[in-house]
């Protein structure tokens, strides 16, 4: 059976703490950017943690499963 193949926008998206979690960033922080507030931009900044129901998926995605 050949190997499981990584989808590339996954691992451009996506990666792994040293712990197993999947670090991601959040959305809606790439354009008009003029009608949101700056709070809001400086929190879409960070980075999060994907949830527990979205984990299997990106990490089929990532071939780690």
């Amino acid at each position: 059976m050949p190997k499981m193949k990584t989808k590339s926008g996954a691992k451009k998206r996506f990666s792994l703490t040293g712990t197993g979690k999947i670090k991601r960033k959040h959305a809606y922080k790439s354009h008009i950017l003029t009608k949101k507030a700056t709070k809001r931009k400086r929190a879409l900044t960070h980075t999060t943690t994907v949830a527990d129901t979205d984990r299997k998926n990106i990490l089929l995605c990532l071939g780690m499963k």
